[in-house]
């Protein structure tokens, strides 16, 4: 292989680790699991949310209080990924679409970017700073639909939805253990 194709393939790989990151980031907080959201950083990294500013185990009590009283459900869905990568820093925008099923059933939406600063230390890529930036929000109104609303229940109900282990996404290896009709 040249050096020209290693150089990409590198880059690529490290690409992948930095989303990969991020992804678990966002599984962390939606499933509340302390473990994968602190490993998304680097110990001594700073996180600033706006409302918060501060490391990464204080980011995650905050961060579950506020989600753990205000929404039931949270989703928070990467989308646009830039990322700079410069040896073993890179500059990365991510932008993140957040859906909040709030205890009183009414829906919040926000639109974040996270503006990061990765670093690669002992072979793996962390988030070193984070400046998470809201853009918009607003809210849904439950939907008007009444076949979907009837349906809403049962849709609900195919596998464990928790947020912690016990969450079907935890389970190795799945298996659908219900049959049509049941």
């Amino acid at each position: 292989m040249s050096s020209l194709d290693e150089s990409a393939l590198r880059r690529l790989i490290d690409r992948q680790a930095i989303l990969d990151c991020l992804t678990r980031y966002c599984r962390g907080v939606d499933r509340f699991d302390r473990a994968v959201l602190l490993s998304a950083y680097h110990p001594d990294a700073t996180d600033d949310h706006g409302a918060f500013v501060g490391n990464p185990a204080q980011f995650a009590d905050w961060v579950f209080e506020a989600h753990g009283s205000g929404q039931k459900r949270t989703n928070h869905v990467i989308a646009n990924h830039t990322c700079d990568l410069d040896g073993d820093v890179a500059h990365c925008e991510t932008y993140c679409i957040y859906f909040g099923l709030n205890r009183d059933d009414s829906i919040d939406v926000v639109g974040n970017r996270y503006i990061d600063r990765f670093e690669r230390r002992n072979g793996e890529w962390r988030i070193a700073d984070r400046v998470c930036m809201v853009e918009w929000h607003g809210g849904l109104a439950e939907s008007s639909h009444p076949g979907l609303r009837a349906a809403m229940p049962a849709l609900m109900t195919n596998a464990p939805n928790t947020r912690d282990r016990d969450d079907a996404s935890y389970m190795r290896p799945l298996v659908v253990r219900r049959t049509a009709g049941s």
